[in-house]
């Protein structure tokens, strides 16, 4: 091979091990999520005590490993192995501050749901919850809650499944870790009611009440923001355009910021009072803006239909 040969042929740069860590409420979708990730070529370890996860690195980084994406299932069984939760806890995190400071892609996803949500599955699985004992479901909850707590606050990307059927939480994890998510910062951009509680799972909340409510406008009441006569009522209010344009400004300096600090996914709540006019306007316009800053963006409405 020539000197020319290599100037015009230079090394593929290799890919940086993938390792998704799953983790949760019991109930909140680790399993379909561990599916969703076998699907997308993830090589899928459950319950993979917490000594094991360097070998595992040391298997995804070797030279001419087959397989470059993992997923760790973490739960609450792993406390059977060490002398308290918060053994579990504190051991689970330094294996995971080792990882970080490897040269791998890590992404922890932390799944959640609220206690309604929880008890009706495990009421209609018949199931007993892990952490329960002798208590009742909810009592199990709480303690988990707790249990994982510090799990949640180190997670890259949270998902509240209360209101996601099996499809919708597929469509979620496959955005966030396809290939696409693999390159690229994923935003979720979800409108909602404030009616209907504030949601679990935003990293950030612009709240859009200040605007006049289509609600009040006969014609418009029955429509959503989907509609072209609610759209122009919205976007032809005199506060609207000032908003956008501080809301585009606002995305303009964090979305980059993000991206250096290596965070992967970001969950923005626009909400109304009841989700189903301003906020869904709102969230489609400033959707179009986040795409024109690289981003993989996706939008979901959770309250429309809803009333």
């Amino acid at each position: 091979m020539t000197e020319q040969d290599v100037e015009d042929h230079p090394p593929v740069p290799a890919i940086r091990p993938q390792l998704a860590v799953i983790t949760g409420l019991s109930g909140a979708g680790r399993t379909t999520a561990s599916a969703v990730l076998e699907d997308l070529g993830f090589f899928v370890i459950d319950n993979l005590p917490v000594t094991l996860i360097d070998p595992v690195i040391d298997l995804a980084t070797a030279p001419g490993s087959s397989v470059d994406r993992f997923a760790l299932v973490v739960d609450v069984r792993g406390r059977q192995a060490f002398g308290s939760a918060e053994d579990h806890i504190d051991d689970l995190r330094d294996a995971l501050q080792g990882v970080r400071s490897r040269d791998v892609d890590l992404r922890m996803l932390f799944l959640e749901a609220s206690d309604d949500a929880l008890v009706r599955r495990f009421e209609a699985g018949r199931r007993v919850h892990p952490m329960a004992r002798q208590d009742r479901i909810l009592d199990g909850i709480e303690r988990e809650r707790e249990y994982l707590g510090r799990l949640r606050e180190e997670s890259d990307l949270i998902i509240d499944t209360s209101a996601l059927n099996v499809h919708e939480l597929r469509a979620r994890l496959s955005e966030a870790f396809g290939e696409t998510g693999r390159t690229r910062m994923v935003v979720n951009i979800l409108s909602f009611g404030f009616k209907n509680g504030t949601p679990r799972d935003a990293d950030m909340v612009l709240d859009v009440r200040f605007l006049p409510n289509p609600h009040w406008v006969d014609e418009l009441r029955p429509m959503t923001g989907r509609d072209e006569p609610v759209r122009d009522y919205v976007l032809g209010q005199p506060d609207t355009g000032e908003f956008i344009k501080r809301s585009a400004d606002l995305f303009d300096l964090l979305v980059p910021a993000f991206i250096r600090e290596g965070k992967h996914y970001l969950t923005v709540a626009i909400g109304c009072t009841g989700g189903k006019h301003r906020s869904v306007v709102l969230s489609h316009v400033l959707a179009d803006h986040m795409r024109t800053l690289g981003v993989a963006v996706r939008v979901d409405h959770r309250d429309v239909g809803r009333e």
